[in-house]
């Protein structure tokens, strides 16, 4: 056959995997090597066998260095070589020793090549044509990537046979390269030499160097003897074919051909591509191997041996590669064990396909002839085949139509493959060819060739080999455009498949199969192939074929081709795949209504030993009437019934837990408040939060009553109801149920209500909660067609996507999901940035959230089957799939769903049979079925209260799921169980229906009184011993309680298979497993479920105490049997006619049901739970015949022993497990059971609930669906996960790169994102904006969390903190102080008496005195003033407190903002909007900077100030000219009287509180036009006007950087006087009286945030109480109430009082006082200017201030009856100063005491202004300087025109020195201390000598420097009275350049 065929093949190139990095990670060492296609394109985990050729021995070489860098690119290095030694031979293509090199010459002679050595070919410069044959060791040759080719050489010459050349430069000396560059093996070995058919050698693939620009190209041969294979690791990838022969050489298969007689283990390229879908286990017979017949023709490999040409996985631990395979090639023998390991593909067909329903039975383009399909072809095939259309035209078919399926699947696939992605469309697509359709088709069969025999074929394998092939054949050409440098185009001498050769190479690969794949090839047209195949399929010649490959490829450019599945199992399973849901349900509905199903029940019932099974059941009913079956030992029956109704022991284990949150729900809650807050506060302004009071929701949930039920008993105990003052304390039930809407035709009318409540108050979130969200996405429109069929179709997107959810502001939607892949397309509405997903348990190892509960879903059941652990909690059940297999060909034209489900029902009936006693059934059951079933039975006694537990039975359609309830429940009553279990038949649109008497059962254990009461969620089922038969097609949400033991899925519709549905159906067995116990450790003090499972294993039993098994125990014996399949009946399917123990564990199963299955059940309560004394141990062997028997039935699962079960003795619970558990028991004698019985720790009888907290349930799947959760990609990814997502979606494209392991659920949605988009059905299919941003709905959110997690709960706990946070963001702390000092009030005659005055009387005020006593609790510590003789105890004055402490506790209340609070930056609404400059008419930022400079005296200099002035405040300036030199700030007159504006120009200076200073005074001005000025520091200026963009903001100058509050203040009153100036100027010339000017201003703390007025009622009497009350106003009213007081302007200083909850009516009685005022003050800059405020103050500048004004003689007025509320603000003011030291870096706070030192000493420096360290100094240690001072509040310190804060226990005199200024009488003090602090002129020595002083009082003069302070204290003529020391002078501690504040002290004479 070699020299026959002219088309010659060579190598095309292919690139590895998709993703580089994964390579790195995945290297691995594997000797074997492994078939190219399953290697290339499917990662498949098999690995061949080591060919028996022998050449591979050696290979123990793995782990290859990298290479260095090599550059091929490089420079020439100039070399001289070496003369050659003399009298060699120096001849091209001759070694030294003179033997011929060349490939011509010696292709055909035998050449010896050691172990580890490769032939390659070299090239010489001066034989272009020739190839040097080379010996090299394949160690230091690269792999298909250019890496791990260790560095150096190793080689022999094949000519004379001189070994071990270490350096190639000496090699290419003796091989007579004669080179002129330096020689190196990258640039002269070229080329792979390999065997052809003949045995020729032959030029091979490129050997792929790194950075080579031509990718290596690999074939190799396989020769008998030594064959030339790249070795595994290094070997370069698949090699394709081309049509031209390779010239000079015999048109052979350049390939390789196997010699006759050579090892059966040839990996032909059938067995290539690998398996289909991964399980993670490899099976020897994967390898279809030929027949070793001597005779056989060689049969050439299209593709030769290729190895890996990538990196090789970790071979399965339960498969070496030396394992013997048969060697007699085919399918047959493969087959049964194959099962077992392949996963079956099928699954995926349906996503590719198109929307709508797929079933096509007419064709598309007529050609030719049509094609009758024959009469009978069902009743020949027993099963319809399925036909994929592939390439070209498809013929028509007529005839009997209904016998075959047609689908586009294949072609949809084609074409995707062939529509290039646009990733590489940047490449520049045009050069870059899509993979042929030659190609593709060759690649199917490929693909056919290797599925096992249990496989089916699945789309999403083939477009990964496609995409494989694609990529690698052009990868060169992205290279070449993704490098910069230009380098040239490799040779392209690669040749495409043609048309021509296509029959032929399909042929040859389908040829190694055993016919499992037919190709029919065709002339005309497909339609001679179609008729063709039908006719093999009537006369039977296609009885072992399962595919049937038909093409048509003439010479025409164009190919026609079809796919025919013809395997009774495949065809089975795609043609069932292509039907839609609601078609399965049609046609399973059509057979049982058409009663087709009759005649698999009369099948049925001739399997029963004694015929019909209803005939045994009635007789063993008529045998047992009247008293209770045998097998049901009459103690424990009339014991668990007793104890049910009577007055029970109480059952420790039953505790239904209290509804608390968990940290994980917490930590979900406020991830979901986060994202609400960040959409708020996003500049979007699509969630307003501050504008909102309460919170509302309504919550959508699938139409399921149980899942309706469930969430109101969520939604009623979380108190989320209460929590919102949505309900008052005692609601009912139908309050609660207005908050869930159930998603079914009623539902329309409620989501009106609930939308038409959300329209009517605005100031209400309502938060719109979409549960279980991926169920119904399908869009209205599609509904708009189908709505006569179903109402709810396409509600969620008519309800929940209709516009007015959309636009309503105050709707918040949250989708909640655990699969929301549906939700997550290309045209999703939900930004990416809004989903949350639940967080991990673990990152970095460190437990996040600890939890007292482990949740176990998905990975955790699939990581239960992996070695290591003990049993595996996911399982299958070979028999039962045995069984469907056979009856599916019995009974072709029934679905398999009815199939199975008949089965079962079948399987359970037998089996509670068996346990009931009719021993004889346990053969017409599988072994789990009858564990499940003993389990059930047996598991109330073992609980004094008759706990049990749940079997669930998931039968996805209704019509099935009754027939299963009817057949279970009459099987139930005829063996009278009917008190011991209950069936429970659960569809979603109806509740729960159980018997009265486990009602009872239920009231008594949940300790419920009310007589009406009946469960309403499955929850409320806990501990009810019951199978739930659980129907509907998709569950809907519904929780299990922790009873449920076992989870049967066997009937789920394992043809539809889609990730969303497979994680939603085992999502059923999601669980939280109790964290005390370790899960791999197990209780150790709880009795063995069952005994004999512990002696299975004689070698580990001294270890093997474990007691009933946990979740995974590390020893168990189990683990031996791991490698052979997670199949408990897989060892011996023969095993069910044993007798002895009731389930032996083969393999991997948990033994006997009775037991319970040692390792996991919670529940298990197998009878072998009683307690037994250690003799009691061996009772069941004497109850049922000599032990040898039970060990000698080992080998197989071992059904229980009827005798055992026939026994009236208690000795059942006992019997059944001892036996139960023959694992496989490895040859452990039932002697060897009694002494390690007696380990064991007696107990009291065990409760399944016991072990329920403790294991999750077990998990029965259909083979299929096993196979595809259990295997794993290269990256560890499950199978299961890289399926199409949901049905409702389609991948976007198949040049898609695969999920990965790795990948986080925010990677996985991007992914998604990426990839998949919807179908024309899916409700986000018109949502085409792709990826903008505008088409992602704003307030739409993305709660995705496993299942069963806790959603629920989180999101509810998420309604709670939303509302708290909206009523805290309309909430404030405001400080709530007494006044102090109030006993230290003055007389009566000091009051204003004239209550009900609304102003102050001018004339009155004038002779009230001022009050010099600070009331500002803010002031607690400081001094007392002291204004006359007054007799102060010192306990009237509080203990000074430590600084950090006068933050943490000042009082505050919490205070709900009015509609008149000044706002922070966080506020956004409506109306001031434009105020804060977001208003499309500004544009944002455009403001203008403008210097204003005027001339200060006393500061000796020009002050320069800068305004920055938002376009839209302009008109409160005046402008030499528009946008000129600013002038002036426009005032008011003092005679207007108008009510829309504020007259005085509010200044607020601060620092640090950009976001959170409260300048937003629109709503406290009700909206009134004022004008507002920011007072900010130089170097806060940007940040403050990103906040605030229009806000007026006035620039302090730089100097003022590190200035405290006095000096913002100076700056304020001088620059309003200086424009007080100006505008008289500038109106006087408008003929406007410069007293008429509005002279006052205000200055606010940063802090104020609402404002209060009190109504005071006076009545008639004065002495009576005076009623009053107080109400929150605007500062419009108080401000244009104070501003319009007669004689305002002889006022200097108005102010108010601060508010307090604590006020009494004595504050309030009088209407005014003149006294200090703070925090809010309105200044008359006329009046007092020449007073300032001081500079250089940080602290206590307002008190000094008021001292001056009012020593000055003027008038300081408040208004008690308005007062301001402060809001406590955590950041900036003056907590924004920190003293540091300016030289370490030490963060340590500095202690006050250190902030003074003695001048030149060596103290450490502050970074800090003097004046601060100064006055914070004196706050704490004053009593340094004024010890005479401290608590002497008779002898106060004199304090000359200044205030200093000397701290709180001691007081002050306040004087002023100027000439005419009002001073109290200082005549009866005797002062304790002198102040003299900066004074000035005015102080002289006349003055102080007024004064007298205590002896001993102490003086303390402050002075800038060293030299003013001797000056002061020579002009004073202190030295007279005072004495001092040169140590009394101190100066703060601040470096020369900070300026430093001198003191010096002395003492009174």
């Amino acid at each position: 056959m070699g020299n026959s065929y002219a088309g010659q093949l060579k190598t095309t190139r292919f690139e590895e995997v998709l993703h580089n990095s994964i390579e790195a990670s995945l290297r691995s060492n594997s000797l074997v090597p492994r078939p190219v296609f399953s290697q290339l394109y499917l990662e498949a985990e098999q690995q061949l066998s080591a060919l028996e050729g022998g050449s591979r021995a050696d290979n123990e070489d793995e782990e290859e260095e990298g290479e260095g860098a090599l550059e091929p690119t490089c420079p020439p290095n100039p070399y001289q070589m070496h003369p050659p030694p003399e009298g060699c031979c120096t001849t091209d293509g001759f070694c030294q020793a003179g033997k011929d090199l060349r490939l011509v010459s010696i292709s055909s002679e035998p050449i010896d090549v050691p172990a580890g050595f490769l032939l390659v070919g070299a090239k010489s410069p001066s034989l272009p044509d020739h190839l040097l044959v080379c010996a090299v060791d394949r160690r230091f040759l690269p792999d298909d990537n250019g890496h791990n080719a260790l560095l150096g050489f190793s080689g022999n010459c094949v000519g004379c046979g001189k070994k071990g050349f270490c350096y190639f430069t000496e090699f290419s000396n003796h091989i007579n390269l004669k080179l002129t560059t330096q020689p190196k093996k990258q640039k002269h070995l070229k080329y792979y030499l390999v065997r052809n058919a003949q045995g020729a050698l032959t030029k091979g693939p490129l050997i792929c160097w790194k950075g080579s620009e031509f990718r290596s190209r690999q074939t190799a041969a396989s020769t008998g003897s030594s064959s030339v294979f790249p070795p595994a690791e290094s070997s370069g990838p698949l090699a394709t074919f081309s049509g031209e022969p390779i010239p000079g050489t015999t048109p052979s298969i350049p390939m390789g051909a196997q010699q006759a007689g050579a090892a059966s283990e040839h990996p032909s390229l059938t067995a290539a591509v690998g398996p289909a879908v991964l399980n993670g286990k490899d099976s020897p017979k994967h390898q279809q191997l030929v027949k070793n017949d001597p005779s056989a023709m060689p049969r050439p490999s299209a593709l030769g041996i290729l190895s890996n040409s990538g990196p090789p996985k970790k071979r399965h631990k339960g498969w070496s590669p030396e394992s013997p395979s048969t060697t007699d090639g085919g399918y047959s023998q493969g087959g049964g064990n194959r099962a077992k390991h392949e996963s079956a593909g099928m699954s995926c067909m349906p996503q590719v396909g198109l929307v709508g329903p797929a079933p096509v039975t007419f064709p598309v383009v007529a050609s030719g002839e049509p094609v009758s399909v024959p009469d009978n072809l069902l009743k020949i095939c027993k099963a319809k085949p399925v036909i994929f259309k592939g390439h070209g035209n498809f013929p028509y078919l007529c005839g009997n139509l209904n016998d075959v399926v047609v689908s586009p699947l294949l072609y949809t696939c084609y074409q995707n493959s062939q529509s290039i992605s646009r990733a590489y469309e940047q490449y520049g697509a045009s050069t870059i060819q899509p993979i042929s359709e030659e190609m593709q088709l060759l690649l199917t069969v490929y693909y056919l060739v290797q599925l096992a025999a249990d496989q089916v074929p699945l789309m999403e394998d083939l477009e990964q080999i496609f995409l494989r092939s694609w990529r690698e054949s052009h990868l060169t050409e992205i290279r070449q455009y993704q490098q910069p440098q230009p380098c040239p185009p490799a040779p392209s001498a690669v040749a495409p498949v043609t048309s021509a050769q296509l029959p032929w190479l399909a042929g040859l690969a389908a040829s190694s199969c055993n016919d499992s794949v037919h190709i029919i090839e065709c002339t005309y047209s497909l339609a001679e192939g179609l008729s063709e195949m039908f006719r093999l399929l009537v006369e039977g010649k296609l009885a072992k074929t399962n595919y049937v490959v038909i093409v048509r490829a003439c010479r025409s450019p164009a190919i026609d081709s079809c796919v025919a599945v013809t395997g009774k199992y495949q065809a089975r399973i795609l043609s069932e795949s292509l039907l839609t849901p609601a078609e399965y349900q049609k046609e399973v509905n059509y057979e049982l209504v058409t009663g087709k199903v009759d005649s698999l029940g009369a099948f049925f019932s001739t399997l029963c030993p004694e015929g019909d099974i209803d005939i045994l059941l009635d007789k063993f009913h008529q045998e047992n009437q009247g008293h209770i079956p045998s097998s049901l030992t009459a103690s424990s029956v009339t014991k668990s019934a007793s104890l049910d109704v009577g007055g029970a022991p109480a059952c420790t284990s039953y505790n239904l837990e209290p509804h608390h949150i968990r940290p994980f729900q917490l930590a979900v809650a406020q991830k979901l408040l986060s994202h609400v807050c960040s959409i708020a506060d996003s500049s979007t302004q699509n969630l307003d939060l501050g504008s909102f009071e309460k919170v509302d929701f309504l919550i959508c949930i699938p139409p399921s009553e149980v899942t309706y039920q469930q969430t109101l008993f969520h939604v009623w105990h979380s108190g989320v109801l209460l929590e919102l003052g949505l309900e008052k304390e005692h609601m009912t039930k139908q309050r609660v149920e207005q908050y869930v809407l159930k998603l079914d035709a009623e539902a329309q009318t409620k989501f009106k209500s609930f939308l038409q409540n959300s329209f009517q108050n605005p100031h209400t979130l309502f938060v719109l909660i979409h549960d279980h969200a991926h169920w119904d996405l399908v869009s209205s429109a599609v509904h708009n067609l189908y709505s006569q069929s179903d109402p709810a179709v396409g509600l969620v997107d008519r309800l929940l996507n209709c516009r007015e959810v959309k636009e309503a502001p105050n709707i918040v939607t949250l989708h909640v999901t655990s699969f929301p892949y549906a939700l997550q397309t290309q045209h999703t509405l939900i930004s990416p940035y809004n989903e949350i997903h639940w967080p991990a348990s673990y990152s970095h190892g460190v437990d996040l959230y600890p939890e007292n509960k482990k949740y176990f879903g998905l990975s955790e059941f699939i990581e239960s089957t992996l070695s290591g652990h003990s049993l595996p909690l996911l399982r299958y059940d070979s028999s039962f799939e045995a069984m469907v297999t056979a009856l599916g060909k019995r009974f072709p034209r029934l679905h398999s769903a009815v199939i199975r489900t008949f089965v079962l029902v079948q399987h359970y009936a037998a089996a509670m049979m068996a346990v009931s006693g009719l021993s004889q059934m346990k053969d017409y059951t599988s072994v789990e079925t009858l564990e499940i079933t003993q389990n059930l039975i047996n598991s109330p006694k073992q609980c004094p209260c008759g706990h049990g537990l749940m079997v669930l039975l998931r039968v996805p359609c209704s019509p099935l799921a009754a027939v299963a309830y009817e057949r279970l429940a009459h099987v139930r009553a005829r063996l009278a169980l009917e008190e011991h279990f209950e069936i429970i038949l659960g569809n979603p649109s109806s509740g729960i229906t159980i018997g009265k008497h486990f009602v009872k059962q239920l009231k008594t254990w949940q300790k419920i009184e009310d007589a009406e009461w009946r469960p309403q969620t499955y929850l409320e089922l806990e501990g009810l011993p019951c199978i739930l038969i659980f129907s509907g097609m998709d569950p809907h949400g519904e929780s299990l309680p922790r009873s449920l033991r076992y989870c049967d899925l066997r009937l789920i519709n394992s043809s539809c298979l889609v990730r969303t549905a497979l994680e939603q159906e085992l999502g059923l067995a999601a669980y939280f497993v109790s964290n005390e116990v370790p899960l791999e450790k197990g209780a150790r003090n709880e009795p063995l479920e069952s005994d004999a499972e512990k002696l299975s294993s004689t070698d580990n039993e001294d270890e093997e105490l474990v007691t009933e098994g946990s979740i995974s125990e590390k020893r168990s014996p189990v683990k031996r049997e791991r490698s052979r399949s997670h199949d408990s009946a897989s060892s011996s399917l023969s095993s069910k006619a044993s007798s002895s123990a009731p389930c032996g564990e083969s393999s991997a199963q948990p033994a006997a049901p009775s037991q319970g299955e040692r390792a996991r059940s919670p529940q298990s309560c197998g009878p072998s739970e009683e307690t037994r004394a250690p003799g009691d141990r061996q009772r069941p062997h004497a109850s049922r015949g000599p032990p040898p028997v039970i060990s000698r039935r080992s080998p197989g699962p071992t059904p229980q022993p009827d005798s055992g079960l026939r026994t009236g003795q208690r000795s059942v619970q006992a019997s059944v497990t001892v036996s139960s558990s023959q694992l496989s028991s490895s040859g452990s004698s039932s002697s060897s059971m009694t002494p390690a019985a007696g380990t064991l720790v007696l107990q009291a009888s065990q409760c399944s609930m016991s072990k329920a907290c403790r294991q999750p349930p077990i998990v029965f799947l259909p083979k299929l669906v096993y196979d595809m959760v259990t295997a794993t990609d290269s990256s560890g990814l499950p199978k299961a996960a890289s399926l199409l997502p949901s049905h409702s979606v389609m991948w976007a494209s198949s040049f898609r790169p695969l999920l990965s392991k790795t990948m986080t659920s925010t990677e996985q949605s991007l992914y998604y994102r990426q990839w998949t988009v919807p179908r024309p059905s899916h409700m986000d299919y018109g949502n085409r904006a792709e990826g903008r941003v505008d088409s992602f709905h704003p307030r739409r959110l993305l709660l995705s969390g496993p299942p069963q997690i806790g959603k629920t709960g989180a999101y509810l706990q998420f309604l709670s903190i939303l509302s708290r946070m909206l009523i805290r963001l309309t909430e404030v702390d405001v400080y709530d102080e007494e006044e102090i000092n109030i006993n230290l009030r003055e007389e009566s005659d000091w009051h204003y008496l004239q209550l009900s005055d609304p102003w102050p009387d001018l004339e009155l005020f004038k002779k009230l005195p001022f009050d010099y006593i600070i009331h500002d609790p803010k002031y607690e510590d400081a001094s007392l003033i002291c204004s006359h003789l007054q007799s102060i105890k010192s306990e009237d004055r509080g203990m000074s407190r430590k600084p950090e402490e006068l933050y943490v506790r000042r009082q505050t209340a919490r205070m709900r903002l009015s509609k008149y609070a000044a706002y922070n930056t966080y506020h956004h609404c409506e109306q001031c909007h434009q105020y804060m400059g977001f208003h499309p008419r500004y544009q944002l930022y455009e403001s203008t900077l403008h210097a204003f400079a005027f001339s200060y005296s006393m500061l000796g200099e020009e002050i320069q100030l800068h305004f920055i002035i938002p376009k839209s405040k302009e008109h409160h300036f005046v402008f030499s000219q528009p946008g000129g030199q600013l002038e002036s700030m426009r005032l008011p007159l003092v005679t207007d009287k108008s009510h829309e504006y504020i007259k005085s120009p509010t200044f607020t200076p601060t620092t640090g509180r950009h976001e959170h200073g409260l300048f937003n005074l629109y709503h406290a001005m009700d909206g009134a036009s004022h004008l507002h000025v920011l007072v900010v520091k130089e170097y806060e200026m940007a940040i403050y006007k990103k906040y605030w963009p229009n806000h007026i903001m006035l620039v302090l100058p730089s100097i003022f950087n590190s200035a405290g509050v006095g000096a913002a203040h100076f700056l304020i009153k001088e620059l309003s006087y200086h424009n007080l100036e100006l505008e008289r100027n500038r109106q006087e010339e408008l003929g406007i009286k410069p007293q008429d000017i509005w002279p006052f201003i205000v200055i606010s703390d940063d802090s104020c945030v609402m404002w209060n007025v009190v109504d005071v009622d006076c009545g008639g009497e004065r002495s009576r109480e005076l009623s009053w009350s107080e109400r929150n106003v605007s500062l419009k009213y108080i401000m244009q109430h104070i501003e319009a007081s007669p004689n305002i302007t002889h006022y200097a200083l108005i102010g108010m009082r601060k508010w307090s909850s604590k006020t009494g009516s004595s504050e309030v009685r009088e209407p005014f006082s003149r006294c200090h005022v703070h925090d809010f003050l309105i200044l008359n800059v006329d009046l007092t200017q020449n007073v300032q405020y001081n500079q250089n103050r940080f602290m206590c500048d307002d008190v000094d201030f008021n001292l001056r004004v009012h020593s000055a003689g003027l008038l300081l007025c408040r208004f008690n009856r308005f007062s301001v509320m402060k809001k406590q603000i955590a950041v900036g003011g003056h907590r924004s100063f920190h003293i540091t030291s300016k030289v370490s870096d030490n963060a340590a706070a500095v202690v006050p005491a250190q902030y003074i030192c003695a001048p030149d000493s060596k103290h450490t420096f502050l970074a800090a202004p003097a004046q601060l360290l100064l006055e914070k100094f004196f706050q704490h240690h004053s009593h340094r300087f004024f010890p005479l001072s401290l608590k002497n509040h008779s002898h106060p310190v004199l304090s000359v025109d200044c205030y200093l804060n000397l701290g709180s226990q001691i007081s002050v005199c306040y004087v002023s020195s100027r000439p005419h200024s009002l001073n109290i009488s200082c005549s009866d003090f005797m002062f304790s201390g002198l102040l003299l602090y900066l004074c000035d002129s005015f102080v002289g020595a006349s003055f102080l000598k007024k004064f007298h002083f205590l002896k001993g009082a102490t003086l303390c003069v402050i002075c800038q420097d060293r030299n003013s302070l001797r000056q002061t204290v020579v002009r004073l003529e202190l030295e007279d009275e005072w004495q001092f020391r040169l140590r009394d002078e101190f100066q703060t501690a601040n470096a020369k350049e900070d300026r430093p504040l001198f003191f010096l002290t002395g003492r009174h004479i």
